[in-house]
């Protein structure tokens, strides 16, 4: 049995606080069930914003793995899509890069305030998934 604990860094998104600060807590409560600890937390203003901070936690050698946490609610344009489209691709090859699991806990896109409140509880499965990954990786 694996007795390392983990050290997670957590990279949320401003944007949308209300969900988004709901999505932090959810994420850090989730931590101390699975026994990991969250050792940074890096606020930056939008999903846009994740992957610099990203880039910057799987540096780190402290850091065991990484989760990203952000709302994309669906506006009158296709802008949604941009932004998390680049976000995920970048935190994807970060993760490769740098061979350290990087978590997608960023919802949208195409999904309403409501649909977003009604998915704040998915942080909970990117914390999840980060510590999987270490466990079953390393």
């Amino acid at each position: 049995m694996n007795m390392t604990r983990y050290n997670i860094g957590i990279v949320v998104s401003e944007f949308n606080y209300d969900i988004t600060s709901m999505m932090l807590e959810r994420a850090k409560a989730h931590a101390e069930f699975l026994d990991v600890n969250v050792t940074k937390v890096v606020h930056v203003p939008g999903v846009f914003d994740i992957p610099l901070a990203v880039k910057m936690l799987v540096k780190d050698n402290a850091i065991d793995g990484v989760v990203t946490l952000g709302c994309v609610v669906e506006g009158e344009t296709e802008h949604d899509q941009i932004v998390i489209q680049n976000a995920a691709r970048k935190v994807t090859d970060l993760s490769v890069e740098f061979m350290k699991p990087v978590a997608l806990g960023i919802t949208g896109p195409g999904m309403t305030r409501l649909q977003a409140e009604d998915r704040i509880e998915n942080a909970k499965n990117a914390m999840e998934a980060c510590v999987k990954m270490l466990k079953r990786l390393y």
